[in-house]
């Protein structure tokens, strides 16, 4: 698109946002930057902004004189595509945008494209390690760190992004199309912005909007919803399995993780010879194996590769051992099915951190799979109520409530005994008591150091 002359509104004012206008800063565009949050200054705005370009800076109520004046408007990723501020400017005919679309726009090289509602990070990070053995030019963005917005005009043809994208960043896709997509998993997420499950699934299918037949999309076989969606799919599928032998695709079997044509299957390897563990791990391993070989990676690269890997920081992520009892850190299971899978890896009675931010999830298939593991359940946050609710329903009474996370470490480290973990797994998101997943994951680990060996 041909931003000459156009006037374009960035809408937030965090990581996404900022690197967004430091992009735009590379056109001509007349640049408005917009937060509704009154209680920023311009200042600290400015304070964030690099480059030599005058920008016009908003808080607060954004007027419809504003509005009247704008081209393009492109919003980051945590401000819903129908907040009454969005669709002002959608019945004035403004175009809509995402941060994703905006990077992509300017990006070069080929994108590979991973999004699904547990194992993104994972799998993101994975298939960057892959490629970064192989490949000279690799880039890692979206929602692990690195804003794709602000490494969009250091890309080459010879290039290589991998980018985790949300259902947010979704939402807003117009031309944005990887050579490699994957939906790892599609389970009720996000619906306070979403509202229904199709509104949901709906924004995650948008990954492969622009695929063609000379694409590849990589899914879970034995997902119904990402199932249905191969069987209309542009782009080739590849499937992959952790509960079925497949003539064609990728599947856990035996303990080993096979590749299969035809039929005919060859080893890749076996659970015993990777460090990370759990089901929920090996299919992250198959998807991410998948998309490395849909870019010609040799297996010889992937097999040394996947074989070395630890993992990610805050995704059952082992902390420390302290007087006989293990701790993890697994903040970023931020929704009742990544806390489920985090539960089904644990392989020690188990003292179970939940508990946050309310997202509008239901906790009864969460509780169900505690399944004699979970000897206490201790809550915080403004979920605790509806969490204990839903335990005490299934017969699950050993629950202890707590105001802070300090707390609920310490409370752990005193009714542990030898042998048992200790587990931060909350189900819910960290809004509202932490910045984000990552500060939440931290501070765990902090205070678990500071209890007594």
């Amino acid at each position: 698109m041909d931003l000459k002359n156009k006037r374009v509104l960035v809408a937030g004012t965090g990581i996404s946002g900022i690197g967004a206008v430091g992009l735009l800063m590379h056109t001509d565009a007349d640049l408005i930057l917009y937060d509704g949050n009154e209680k920023l200054s311009v200042a600290e705005i400015q304070s964030k902004l690099s480059g030599e370009k005058d920008i016009r800076i908003i808080i607060g109520e954004l007027d419809d004189a504003v509005i009247r004046t704008l081209d393009i408007a492109v919003l980051s990723p945590g401000i819903p595509t129908d907040a009454p501020f969005v669709n002002r400017m959608r019945d004035a005919g403004v175009f809509i945008w995402g941060e994703l679309e905006l990077a992509d726009e300017f990006a070069k090289g080929t994108v590979l494209a991973i999004t699904g509602t547990n194992g993104k990070t994972t799998t993101t990070t994975l298939v960057g390690e892959i490629l970064k053995n192989y490949f000279k030019e690799v880039f890692v963005v979206g929602n692990i760190g690195t804003a794709y917005t602000g490494v969009a005009m250091d890309t080459t043809e010879s290039s290589y992004i991998v980018a985790e994208t949300s259902s947010f960043q979704l939402e807003t896709v117009d031309e944005f199309h990887p050579k490699v997509s994957a939906i790892l998993n599609l389970t009720p997420d996000h619906l306070n912005r979403h509202h229904t499950m199709e509104g949901y699934v709906n924004a995650k299918k948008n990954i492969m909007m622009n695929q063609t037949a000379e694409d590849f999309v990589i899914l879970n076989y034995d997902d119904p919803l990402t199932k249905a969606i191969g069987e209309t799919a542009a782009p080739q599928v590849i499937y992959f399995s952790g509960t079925q032998v497949l003539e064609n695709g990728y599947y856990f079997a035996d303990e080993k993780i096979f590749c299969s044509e035809n039929g005919k299957a060859e080893e890749i390897c076996s659970a015993g010879d990777l460090k990370i563990l759990g089901l929920h791990n090996m299919e992250n391993i198959m998807a991410a194996v998948a998309m490395a070989r849909c870019v010609d990676v040799p297996m010889d690269t992937i097999r040394k590769t996947i074989t070395a890997f630890t993992g990610v920081e805050h995704r059952i992520e082992f902390v420390t051992e302290k007087r006989g009892v293990a701790y993890y850190n697994d903040s970023k299971g931020t929704n009742p099915d990544a806390a489920i899978k985090a539960i089904q890896a644990m392989v020690r009675p188990t003292l179970l951190i939940g508990g946050g931010y309310d997202k509008d999830s239901t906790y009864d298939e969460w509780i169900e799979a505690f399944d004699g593991k979970v000897r206490y359940l201790v809550l915080l946050g403004a979920t605790a109520d509806k969490i204990e609710a839903c335990a005490r329903r299934h017969g699950f009474e050993n629950i202890i409530r707590t105001e802070s996370l300090e707390e609920a470490v310490r409370v752990c480290g005193e009714k542990a005994q030898k042998g048992d973990a200790v587990l931060l797994s909350p189900a819910c998101a960290s809004w509202g008591m932490f910045d984000n997943y990552e500060q939440r994951g931290r501070l765990f680990k902090e205070y678990v150091g500071k209890l007594e060996n």
